[in-house]
């Protein structure tokens, strides 16, 4: 989305009112709905923070403890909220401090506004203290990203900005705004956006593709559903459902499309990718007619490009044009937005069953019981198994917690084991892979969603990375689950280490701290469970609690995941053990 192409067509406001251009920013998040935003001030925000002062009761700021945390927890507040996420930095390292939670945001779809502060527009371009370019730094992380010189400007800016970020394909849209902007006076107007030159966010729907993609999958003989986030963000869960049933198709999903229908649905057949469950990766290469939906086809998902669903007829139901064919033909496209397109693929569809498809699946999940999950979840070594520890979380919440995950062998445990019944139920860092995204993303979560449950499972590394947001628990009171599965490794690298590099650790063994006194330290109350007969008490009393409470588990230190697609195989190449 280049600036230059976008003009806003919005009607005009009709009402004005003088004021500084720090607080029309803040008039312009609540005529937005923004209710809460995340940030650390600094010098060239500072007009914007001296603002936020008056208005304190409708417009709640949360302090984090690091730039990133802003962007993450502003993450973890528009993913379990479908909302815009708010994050707020000063220039400079503040500024650069941003483009992690940027990038996440970006390759996962995530709606997020982040307004920086900037140097004086009359020293731009001269290296003033803590001027940084971040409009050319930030360009290939946002969906947009603009600078603002001119009190003037703001509204028709921040408007524009909230309808880019959350229209079509959401991403995030970065606003860099002069401190002197912030001071200048202007008469202020506020009209929301409601639509851009040039920029189309929701491509035409064309029948033909419907109906098209009707008669593939009722001629089927094993046809393949795959959804994605695309579900999610496009609220098309009980669309999909339904195309689902009526067709009586097994179903499987990407990490990011975990929750949309609930795991114990006898047509979901699990999760597919690098660590996903064994039938659906082998059967992909088996099935006729492949379904995807809202997915992109990532190469954590595909394996080998060259070995991918050859056999399938592709049908590809889709937002964003960029997406089909990019990396798998789509033999038959779908654009538009999926809560539509499967409402009007719906009544085209025959009522089938697949007896003896779906057995297929059945049969290879017991191998896969056999092999990997009664030994994860039953195990008959001394040392506890992260799977374990999910298994309670599912039982000690009736399945009702939203579960937040960092990256690695937890994140892969917590997608394959969680027992979700409600959508918006899973929540993590997908494309980037970002250690340190699961501790701020589950403040914001929990604020967004205070009714809800809501559980960080972060693996020791990770947890470390982020650790400093335990003050922003401390000073909110915001009552977040925490549980870092310690294993003292940077668990999937080890793995990776041990079978692919002759066990040769370089560099992944963690010697960690007391994570107890540190959680103590911040009057947050603490547990560690080192044995398996403590496990389930320990988790119900987190559970229990009211209050934030942080639960420390030692797992097994060389425990691995599987089933595993190793890199640059085929999905049918995946390996048990």
């Amino acid at each position: 989305m280049k600036e230059q192409t976008a003009t806003q067509t919005a009607p005009s406001a009709t009402t004005t009112e003088r004021m500084s251009g720090a607080e029309a920013i803040i008039k312009c998040f609540l005529a937005e709905g923004v209710d809460t935003v995340f940030g650390y001030p600094g010098g060239a925000i500072m007009p914007l923070y001296d603002k936020f002062y008056g208005y304190q009761d409708q417009l709640k700021h949360i302090l984090t403890r690091h730039e990133q945390g802003a962007t993450h927890a502003a993450q973890g507040y528009a993913r379990i909220s479908n909302k815009v996420g708010v994050a707020i930095a000063t220039s400079g390292p503040g500024a650069t401090n941003l483009i992690t939670g940027l990038a996440d945001a970006m390759i996962d779809s995530t709606p997020l506004i982040c307004v920086t502060g900037q140097v004086g527009s009359h020293l731009l371009g001269t290296d003033a203290f803590q001027e940084t370019d971040i409009v050319g730094i930030s360009t290939p992380v946002t969906k947009w990203n603009t600078q603002i010189t001119k009190a003037a400007d703001i509204p028709t800016v921040f408007a524009k900005a909230f309808y880019i970020a959350q229209s079509g394909r959401p991403g995030p849209v970065l606003i860099d705004i002069t401190k002197d902007a912030q001071f200048e006076e202007f008469d202020f107007a506020y009209a929301k956006c409601n639509s851009i030159r040039s920029y189309v966010p929701v491509p035409e729907t064309t029948q033909g593709s419907i109906e098209a993609a009707a008669k593939a999958i009722n001629e089927a003989k094993k046809p393949l559903i795959v959804w994605g986030q695309g579900v999610v963000l496009g609220e098309a869960e009980e669309e999909l459902l339904a195309v689902i049933e009526k067709g009586g198709i097994p179903a499987a999903w990407t990490i990011l499309g975990a929750s949309a229908v609930p795991t114990s649905h006898e047509l979901n057949v699990g999760m597919v990718g690098m660590h996903g469950n064994y039938a659906p990766n082998l059967l992909t290469n088996e099935c006729d007619v492949l379904i995807a939906i809202g997915m992109r086809f990532d190469d954590r998902v595909t394996g080998d490009l060259s070995r991918y669903a050859k056999q399938a007829k592709i049908i590809h139901f889709e937002i964003d044009p960029a997406e089909v064919s990019k990396n798998v033909h789509a033999d038959i496209p779908v654009l538009g937005d999926s809560k539509k397109t499967l409402a009007a693929l719906l009544p085209l569809l025959e009522e089938k069953t697949y007896p003896e498809w779906r057995q297929q699946f059945a049969d290879l999940y017991q191998v896969e019981l056999d092999k990997v999950i009664n030994d994860d979840m039953n195990p008959k070594t001394e040392g506890l198994t992260m799977a374990e520890v999910i298994q309670q979380i599912n039982k000690k919440s009736a399945s009702k917690a939203a579960i937040v995950t960092d990256v690695g062998q937890h994140q892969m445990v917590a997608c394959r084991y969680a027992d979700f019944k409600q959508t918006r139920s899973n929540i993590t860092s997908g494309g980037l892979g970002t250690m340190g995204f699961a501790l701020p993303a589950a403040i914001g979560a929990k604020m967004a969603a205070p009714d809800r449950q809501v559980v960080a499972v972060i693996g020791d590394g990770g947890y470390q990375m982020t650790i400093q947001e335990l003050g922003t628990i401390f000073q909110t009171k915001v009552p977040v689950k925490i549980v870092v599965l310690n294993n003292e490794y940077l668990g999937m690298v080890r793995q990776w280490q041990q079978l692919f590099f002759d066990k040769r650790y370089a560099s992944t063994e963690m010697i960690n701290p007391d994570f107890i006194k540190i959680a103590e330290g911040y009057n947050i109350k603490a547990k560690l469970v080192t044995d398996r007969k403590d496990l389930a008490s320990a988790v119900e009393e987190m559970m229990k609690c009211d209050e934030a409470y942080f639960l420390e588990v030692r797992v097994e230190k060389e425990g691995n995941v599987f089933p595993m697609i190793p890199t640059g195989a085929a999905v049918s190449e995946i390996r048990l053990e």
